[in-house]
């Protein structure tokens, strides 16, 4: 038994949630889950990140008071802990006060390394990405992952974080941990990144123009630019500074972010978190972006998937099913109705839903008893999900399932009668078990279910888990 620690990134609260965090949180939960059924203690940490422009400007558009516009959205967040069934213990905001204190301390221990400086500065900002832009960044003249926004220019006096005496320990962290960055080419990406030179980064803005966040330690004038704010929340959640030995005990973690987190997790943040005297993140992993019908699926170009309408429409282990089994776990993966309908009627319904219904009711016909075991998840299983392979661990469990259709097609198995029948179906019952043990972390729902059904002496009939559907039109 150990500790392990796990967080996803903090979404803005200038939207709705959308299917994209869903893939992020729902994978960060499997490991939790997983870490919780071998025996360690799991500090789980999700939340909001409700600092920024971009929010303050959301909110004036709103006519409300940006507090007031986070409250509203951090609750529709919360939400998803319900809708998809997540086990998290920890839901940080980066308006809470003990975050605020604690993002100033971190600020002062960086200043404190000669890191944080003032001067004036020029830039071109995307505030969809909270982020400065340079020339060759731009698609005629644009962010490339926010198109539709126009960029602005910035011109005042701010504090700067010296990012540029990192850049050969930022290499020698990615060489000494080949692993520090799932997956490889994500690394290598950042080497090269790196390896280009590291420019220093502005990290505070004029309060009088952009009022929303932070103070700076020391000069109210100013307030932190809203990265160096949130990535604090991965240590404040975790009670740092106060709460030094929980801190001690679960840091570092595993931060699961996107792609196009990328430059702020692995370089930014553990730059930070160096200047600060602290250890930097142990690993990180990074998945692809979802699109759909070819196009990025994002925010800013309006064609986001709400995942609780899904939910509610097919169930939560169907979604949680689809964005483990169908979707790529490091390229980006085309999401659209008819995907997801063809996986849930071909692989749910048609599949693991109708093998249980089959195997029960025919075990009940004939008052099958198959005594209990004593199962756990399968390495094969465990193993993949330390590579985070989330789609091969769903495959070798899909396997079973369609190694259980075949014997019973294959050996007619409901045309079977006395002791031949009885093997054949208790070997299947045996099958279902391990199933929906190996299931737990990912479908704990359709887990729990199998288990009232065939974990007991005595087979109960169940109706089939996943109801067919009509297929989806347009």
């Amino acid at each position: 038994m150990g500790k392990f620690y796990i967080t996803t990134t903090l979404p803005y609260v200038n939207a709705e949630p959308h299917i994209g965090f869903a893939m992020e949180i729902i994978r960060a939960d499997v490991l939790a889950r997983l870490h919780r059924a071998m025996g360690d203690e799991v500090f789980f940490n999700t939340g909001t990140d409700e600092h920024g422009q971009k929010i303050y400007q959301k909110a004036v558009e709103a006519g409300k008071e940006p507090k007031a516009y986070c409250d509203e959205y951090a609750e529709r967040f919360g939400r998803l802990k319900r809708g998809l069934n997540l086990s998290y213990n920890n839901f940080i905001r980066t308006t809470d006060e003990h975050h605020l204190v604690a993002a100033q301390e971190f600020w002062k221990l960086c200043e404190s390394k000669g890191d944080i400086y003032k001067k004036i500065y020029k830039i071109k900002y995307c505030v969809g990405c909270e982020l400065e832009k340079t020339d060759s960044e731009l698609i005629n003249g644009k962010c490339p992952l926010h198109p539709t926004q126009e960029l602005e220019n910035i011109e005042e006096e701010n504090y700067f974080f010296r990012f540029s005496n990192y850049q050969q320990k930022l290499l020698d962290l990615y060489e000494s941990h080949p692993n520090f960055v799932i997956p490889d080419f994500r690394q290598n990406e950042m080497k090269i990144f790196v390896q280009g030179g590291l420019q220093d980064f502005s990290v505070s803005r004029v309060k009088a123009k952009m009022p929303w966040g932070v103070e700076v330690p020391g000069d109210p004038s100013q307030i932190m630019y809203v990265w160096f704010d949130a990535l604090v929340n991965y240590i404040s959640a975790l009670g740092w500074p106060e709460t030094q030995e929980r801190f001690d005990g679960f840091w570092p973690g595993i931060q699961v972010c996107g792609k196009d987190n990328l430059r702020q997790q692995t370089a930014m943040w553990q730059a930070m978190l160096m200047s600060a005297g602290l250890p930097t993140s142990r690993q990180i992993f990074v998945g692809g972006f979802l699109t759909s019908e070819g196009k990025k699926i994002s925010k800013s170009l309006g064609n986001v998937i709400n995942p609780i309408e899904w939910t509610e429409k097919y169930s939560t282990d169907a979604l949680r099913y689809f964005l483990l089994a169908e979707v790529s776990v490091f390229e980006d993966s085309d999401v659209t109705v008819d995907r997801f309908e063809e996986a849930y009627q071909g692989n749910l319904a048609n599949g693991i839903g109708n093998l249980a219904a089959r195997v029960a009711t025919m075990a009940e016909k004939i008052g099958l008893k198959v005594p209990e075991q004593k199962l756990g998840i399968r390495e094969e299983v465990i193993n993949k999900l330390k590579e985070f392979r989330f789609d091969e661990a769903m495959k070798f469990i899909w396997e079973d399932v369609k190694r259980a259709d075949t014997l019973i097609n294959q050996r007619e198995v409901w045309k079977l009668t006395g002791e031949d029948q009885r093997f054949a179906l208790a070997n299947l019952v045996i099958i279902i078990r391990k199933i929906a043990v190996d299931l737990a972390p990912f479908m704990p729902e359709t887990s729990d279910k199998l288990r009232v059904m065939f974990a007991g002496e005595v087979i109960k009939r169940g109706e089939n888990l996943f109801q067919r559907i009509e297929k989806h039109v347009g």
